[in-house]
Formats: structure tokens, sequence, C-alpha cells
């Protein structure tokens, strides 16, 4: 019993694996019951899996304010703290949301390179997901340990934010990705026995080798398109964890916003996928998003803690400018595409 009473990042370990569980049932019911057959996933149904989850972060938004004990440590004021993590809460599972967007381009790619069929897409997804949980705990876990050891390392993630927005502005559509060169692929091809043949749902499946006529164990290529998500999504992850952190330096907070936004997007994939040339000026949006909470921490941590000559910006403000950028960049990226073919 003590053992699920000690504290992990100022949290019990019960309410960590509570968290857990529920999303485990939520992936159970995902795969288990409403898509246990492969098919198609609709848009219509793909965006009733995403108001899904996104009426799932609201409720454990309402949680955060109601009944979560923030701990103090993580956070720059004493007052209010219920407030100021519902409202980070909500600033981190936006901004992962966004930030993630481009994520769905690139899975896009990757499922047309390896040409998986849409029946099985959905599937891939689901194990991506496993993966997204766990390759962001780590991330997070290292990133609390260095963060709340060594708060300079703030300005570190400032500087790295404001230079990403900055990039962002200059650059094209930053979807150049070129499967056919990428490092990964070539060395897991060079590395394991690999079918270009698609059978049913399966990873992997057993074919005779041509060597000596026995059947052996061949990967096809919905594990290579499965092990390339999950290689998009630790690259987006060098984005998207400063980010968060300069929202918030509490690590339930920020855990729980990150696997929020990507079980809602990932399940909005379907709808998104077809429209995604739609949201051409949200980069736009996103990298301004950036710079700001980069110069926010900048204002915070240095001209207003440290050295007091100005005052703290309080999270709501943050919350605010982010919707109003998102959804600016959003409503103009459809107004200016309107015209395109459907």
């Amino acid at each position: 019993m003590d053992f699920f009473l000690t504290e992990y990042a100022g949290q019990p370990i019960w309410l960590w694996l509570a968290f857990l569980s529920v999303i485990g049932f939520l992936l159970w019911l995902d795969l288990g019951v409403v898509n246990r057959k492969d098919g198609v996933v609709s848009p219509a149904k793909s965006a009733l899996m995403w108001a899904g989850f996104a009426s799932l972060a609201m409720a454990f938004g309402a949680y955060v304010y109601f009944v979560y004990e923030p701990d103090a440590a993580f956070y720059l004021s004493g007052d209010n703290l219920n407030q100021q993590a519902t409202i980070q809460f909500f600033t981190g599972y936006l901004l992962e949301t966004a930030l993630a967007f481009d994520n769905i381009f690139v899975i896009s790619l990757i499922f047309g390179y390896f040409a998986v069929p849409r029946e099985y897409q959905h599937r891939v997804l689901f194990w991506g997901i496993l993966g997204a949980i766990v390759f962001r705990a780590l991330f997070i876990s290292a990133g609390a340990a260095v963060v709340n050891s060594w708060t300079w390392v703030l300005y570190f993630f400032a500087a790295f934010l404001i230079w990403t927005g900055w990039r962002m502005l200059g650059s094209g559509d930053g979807h150049g990705m070129k499967l056919e060169e990428n490092s990964l692929l070539t060395f897991m091809r060079k590395r394991m026995k690999v079918t270009d043949r698609i059978d049913n749902h399966n990873f992997f499946v057993k074919l005779p080798s041509p060597k000596n006529g026995r059947l052996a164990t061949y990967a096809t290529p919905l594990f290579l398109a499965l092990i390339m998500v999950e290689a998009a999504d630790i690259v987006f992850a060098v984005d998207s964890v400063p980010a968060i952190f300069a929202v918030t330096r509490d690590p339930f907070i920020v855990y729980t916003s990150n696997i929020f936004a990507i079980l809602g997007l990932r399940s909005m994939y379907f709808m998104l996928a077809a429209a995604v040339e739609r949201f051409a000026y949200l980069k736009y949006g996103l990298s301004l998003v950036l710079v700001l909470i980069g110069v926010k921490i900048i204002w915070n941590f240095g001209l207003s803690k440290e050295l007091g000559w100005l005052p703290y910006l309080e999270p709501q403000w943050a919350l605010l400018a982010t919707l109003g950028l998102i959804g600016g960049a959003i409503v103009y990226s459809l107004y200016r595409t309107r015209k395109l073919p459907h």
C-alpha cells in the first residue's frame, strides 16, 4: 500500500497508474470493441472519435480544477494553484494538438509510400499510439528531471523555441520527406527479412526462405510503416516537449495534456488527412506561438522573477494568445484555400 502512496514527479503513484489504466481502457475500447474488425474509418466516424476524446479532455480539465492537488514546487505563484493547473492543462492540450497537426501530413506520406490499404491504417495508428505513450513518458521524465533540477535550462528552451518559430516562418512547406533515402528504413531493410507483400493486417508473416525453402519470419510493409510513424513522432517530440515545459513545469499536467492531444489528433486523422492542404497557413500561427512562448519564459523567469523589472504574466494570457493565433491561422487558411478542389 505504501508503494501506491509514494510520490513520483509530485503526484502519488496511484494517480499515475489510474490515468494510464483509463487510457489503456480507452485503447482497448477503440481496437477491441469500436474498431474490432478491419475497415475504412469514415470522416464522420473519425470526427465522432475525436469528439469523444476531446470531451474526455474537457472532463479531465474539470478534474484538474476541482479535485487535483498541484505541487506548489512546480508553480511560480502559490495562489490559485488549481486554476493555474487547469489553464496550463488546456494551453498545453491546445498547443500539443496544433503542433502535432504536421504529423498528419507525414503519416499520410508514410502510408502512401508503403501503399497501406485504408482498412489497415487505423491498426497501424493504434499501435503507434502505444509507442507514443511510452516514448513521451521517457522524454517528459527526462525533461522534468532536468528542468526541475536546473531551472536555468528553461532559457535554452526559450532560445530553442524562438529559433524554431523563426525557422518555421522562413521555411517552405516542411514536408519534403524522402522515405526512399531514409537511413532508418535503409538500416531495417538490410538487417531484417522484409517482404513487399501485405497479408491481411499482420505486421509479420511466415514465408519460404529463398536460400533453403524453410519458413522464415518476414516483416510486412505495415510493420515498416509503424516504425516510421514512431520515428516521426519522436522527431516531433523534440519540438513539442520543450514547448509544453515552457507552458508548465508540472510533469503530470505535461504528460496528460500530451496524451490527450495524441489520442485526439490520431483519431481525427481520417478526416484531416485528405484536407491537410486546407490548413496551409497554420504553420505561421504555430511559429508565432512558439516565439511567444519562448518570450514568455524570458519574461516570467528572467525579467519578472529574477530581476523584478516586469509584472508576472498570468497563465490565462498564454492560453488566450495561443487560441487567438492558432484559431486565426485556421480561419485564414480555410478562407485562402476555399477555392481548392475538394
